[in-house]
């Protein structure tokens, strides 16, 4: 598929060469520090993103000092970005890889625990300089777009951009780079509700000229979120609770379990909210980010 400027990845390349971000996992292809910031992305703006990476890689800078970290300094060090269970897998993968070494193809790179088909690509695009697509939310959002003129397109589309992968990366040159100008497109340009007026991808996206139109109707959420657990009455899913029991351990030290309850939930009720804390410190126990010694809650 080609514009009047040339093929879609030179249109991007022109682009992402003036108005590329500067990122400090851009300028790496150390598969460790590029997995670190793949891990950190996932549901954390980069903005944030930004923060934690330098301070994750001031205490672990390769993958032989995560691999011999315990759970409590993986936890503490990974305070403030949420999902925590992402910390633990990514440990886990470093003791694979110190004990197995570093995959060297997409599909290796797919047989760790934890690293799905995203990941694996986006490993073998920027660290390993492979022809590989990784499609996130955001690069879906940018292909169905650019390709199918699918203004809102949904993860069924994923297999159709898979086999379009000729005609967004180039076989030679810097087919590596096009991922990444996609990633700023979709920033920049191409969010949910997009500046198709002053995109670079405006003349030859067939989607571009129904949102100038004014004929799409914006969804409120692009993809249909899941029913997360709630316990009776409360006002956030137990995800929320989880991380302010974990916030509290990690900060104190052992905490009482009779205190737990009254200090995450202004509305705890002993009687019929007792069950469920000691089932979300059950969880966290099962998931390796607390245990319980007596009456105590403390973190792995």
């Amino acid at each position: 598929m080609t514009g009047s400027n040339g093929p879609l990845w030179k249109i991007l390349l022109r682009w992402y060469d003036t108005h590329g971000r500067d990122l400090p996992w851009r300028k790496t292809r150390d598969p460790y520090r590029i997995l670190v910031s793949e891990i950190m992305l996932q549901q954390t703006q980069v903005s944030r993103g930004l923060i934690f990476y330098e301070r994750w890689l001031g205490q672990f800078p390769d993958w032989a000092s995560l691999a011999v970290a315990s759970n409590a300094d993986v936890i503490r060090a990974w305070a403030g970005l949420g999902y925590n269970r992402r910390a633990l897998m990514l440990r886990d993968i470093a003791r694979k890889i110190v004990e197995r070494g570093v995959p060297s193809t997409e599909r290796d790179w797919r047989e760790l625990k934890g690293i799905g088909p995203y990941t694996a690509a986006a490993i073998s695009a920027f660290a390993l300089k492979q022809r590989a697509l990784p499609i996130d939310t955001n690069i879906r959002r940018v292909l169905g777009r650019l390709l199918f003129g699918v203004t809102y397109p949904q993860p069924t589309i994923d297999d159709k951009i898979r086999a379009s992968i000729d005609a967004i990366l180039p076989r030679r040159g810097r087919f590596y780079d096009v991922p990444q100008s996609l990633f700023d497109l979709a920033t920049m340009q191409c969010a949910k509700v997009p500046t198709c007026a002053t995109c670079p991808m405006r003349s030859v996206c067939p989607a571009a000229p129904k949102f100038l139109a004014g004929t799409v109707r914006v969804p409120k959420q692009m993809v249909k979120k899941a029913v997360e657990p709630k316990h009776r009455d409360k006002k956030f899913p137990d995800r929320i609770y989880r991380g302010r029991i974990l916030k509290l351990v990690r900060e104190n030290g052992p905490v009482s379990f009779d205190t737990i309850g009254p200090s995450i939930d202004a509305r705890y009720d002993k009687r019929q909210d007792r069950a469920w804390v000691l089932s979300m410190i059950d969880r966290l126990a099962a998931d390796g980010m607390v245990r319980r010694v007596g009456q105590a809650v403390s973190l792995a």
